[in-house]
């Protein structure tokens, strides 16, 4: 192993959440008379999370979002939470593949509720512990700011320039840029497109990698 620790992003990364969440996000939006699809959701308010997300849908609608908004969100995430959600293809076997002695840790966007939940589903809570970190619980500054992937590092012990971030969304992605760590731009996910490993490279990740195989390749 290159390095000394290993941060990972969770929604996109570890879990095929995205573009779940966004066809929701863009159903909504159509259906108050802003056409959207998924991809264009995906394309400007993935990664995102709390005012900075409410902030970028507001700009693309060009008003304030309904109130019901809230709810509606709220009414879909209990529903992925009681119903569960799959891994990324690769994800649970390359956690299990892992040192028990190498500290890794989950910095995310979401609610360490929604995290822990889903983790469970997938059978790798204890892979991750308590070393469960959010932008919107942990931090003052979520994504893309780097001040949640310096917290996680810190809270592992281990400095953030020997750390590896796994990292799916160009807002993540600059924010693990930022942080001074070597970050990998995964792929792997059903919401990565055409041309999104170039968006990836555009905000300076180290490497690329289109699935788990590669990510262990990169690390070794």
């Amino acid at each position: 192993m290159r390095f000394d620790a290993l941060i990972f992003d969770f929604d996109g990364v570890l879990l095929e959440s995205e573009y779940a969440g966004n066809k929701q996000v863009a159903e909504y939006l159509t259906g108050i008379g802003h056409p959207t699809t998924p991809e264009e959701s995906m394309a400007n308010f993935m990664g995102f999370s709390g005012r900075e997300f409410l902030d970028a849908v507001e700009r693309w609608i060009g008003r304030p979002l309904p109130d019901d908004f809230h709810d509606a969100r709220a009414i879909e995430d209990q529903r992925a939470l009681e119903e569960g959600i799959e891994a990324v293809v690769g994800a649970v076997a390359f956690i299990r593949s892992l040192p028990e002695s190498l500290p890794r840790a989950i910095a995310s966007s979401s609610r360490t509720p929604w995290i822990a939940g889903h983790l469970d589903h997938l059978g790798i809570r204890d892979a991750f512990g308590d070393r469960i970190f959010s932008g919107r619980e942990h931090v003052k500054r979520g994504k893309p700011a780097p001040d949640i992937y310096l917290h996680a590092a810190q809270a592992l012990g281990v400095d953030i320039a020997r750390c590896a971030i796994l990292e799916d969304s160009p807002v993540g992605a600059t924010g693990a840029v930022a942080s001074g760590a070597h970050v990998i731009g995964l792929c792997a996910g059903s919401h990565c497109g055409d041309g999104h490993d170039e968006r990836l490279r555009a905000v300076g990740v180290n490497d690329i990698a289109h699935d788990f195989g590669e990510v262990a390749r990169l690390l070794a």
